[in-house]
């Protein structure tokens, strides 16, 4: 009993000094307090980033009405991609705001059973001998997000573009921090990883172009052409529904290519965002007959003619060597030996 009473004693004078208080327990409010104020800043530094990459979406093209009886216009529209945009940087800010919050309480909790008077050495030996496992197993895991993270901030691509990403290219149908679906003209569905995507081309930001190239016979003059050529693709903006989509003048850059055969000249049509590949097949379509209705064929490339009626005269070396002329040069020796 005196025992009991000495160490309640012993107990209530530590609790009541000064010295106790500012040990331990301050020191693990301290950690609670800190680790709080630390995760409050970190969230709202991740709030300023994912509102910074919502607000610095490119503008996309997009097909719009003005009035139920009016034609498709195309506009630049960055309510719908900002939107589209904020949703994906909210995903990135709440996996963001997840990670931080498990690392710092993690760390806090560590410091706390350390003041509590345990032994936290050996924890942290295996959480490192653990990591240096786990950095290795799953650093292309580790890859691939820290990949499509770079992706949604700098909206290199989005659902529903038109993307090229070297082995697959196709229409985008999901952006994840992993994996990016990507379904091509054929149907397939694409799975590509993030951190395997080197380079992205994206066919659906801003505006597109048609390149249309159109050989002619050698001997055609140029400026006729040139001006058929651009008749053809203004009467493609102007009668067609499809013209609604070219933005700017058509342009012809010139000689593209020049054999002894033809010559190749290239059309050029600035157009809105995936509708290139249309405005090319109608701009062929108006070409094509503004070439018949001028005469002009394009030419038949290595063209060959098998004449069938008559056999072909047979030159021989001595023939030829006779005369520049092998049928003349013939004749002539003939009759002079006749002679």
């Amino acid at each position: 009993m005196n025992i009991t009473a000495e160490n309640s004693g012993s107990l209530l004078t530590d609790v009541s000094s000064l010295d106790f208080w500012l040990s331990h327990p301050l020191r693990i409010v301290l950690i609670f307090i800190i680790a709080i104020g630390l995760n409050i800043l970190a969230k709202s530094l991740i709030n300023k980033v994912t509102a910074g990459i919502a607000r610095g979406t490119r503008a996309r093209v997009v097909s719009k009405k003005n009035s139920p009886n009016d034609h498709d216009e195309w506009v630049e529209d960055a309510a719908t991609a900002r939107k589209r945009q904020a949703q994906r940087a909210q995903t990135v800010g709440s996996v963001l705001r997840s990670v931080v919050t498990i690392v710092i309480w993690t760390i806090a909790i560590l410091m706390i059973i350390s003041e509590l008077g345990f032994n936290i050495a050996p924890v942290i030996a295996s959480a490192g001998i653990a990591g240096v496992a786990l950095s290795f197993g799953a650093q292309s895991l580790v890859k691939d997000y820290l990949a499509g993270i770079s992706i949604v901030a700098e909206d290199q691509l989005g659902i529903g573009d038109v993307v090229d990403l070297g082995e697959a290219s196709g229409t985008v149908e999901s952006v994840g921090l992993r994996v990016t679906q990507v379904r091509d003209v054929e149907g397939t569905l694409w799975h590509v990883r993030n951190g395997e995507i080197l380079r992205v081309g994206n066919k659906s930001q801003g505006w597109a172009r048609t390149i249309v190239d159109v050989p002619v016979p050698y001997n055609s003059n140029i400026e006729e052409v040139t001006d058929l050529l651009l008749h053809a693709a203004r009467r493609v903006k102007k009668e067609t529904e499809i013209g609604r989509s070219i933005r700017g003048k058509p342009e012809v850059w010139g000689i593209e290519e020049m054999t002894g055969e033809y010559l190749t000249l290239r059309i050029a049509v600035r157009t809105a965002p995936l509708q290139q590949w249309d405005v090319a097949r109608i701009l062929r379509i108006y070409v094509k007959e503004a070439l018949d209705h001028d005469g002009l064929r394009i030419p038949l490339m290595n063209q060959s003619v098998i004449h069938g009626t008559q056999s072909m005269p047979i030159v021989s070396a001595k023939t030829t060597a006779s005369s520049p002329e092998s049928g003349h040069g013939g004749s002539s020796s003939h009759g002079s030996s006749a002679t």
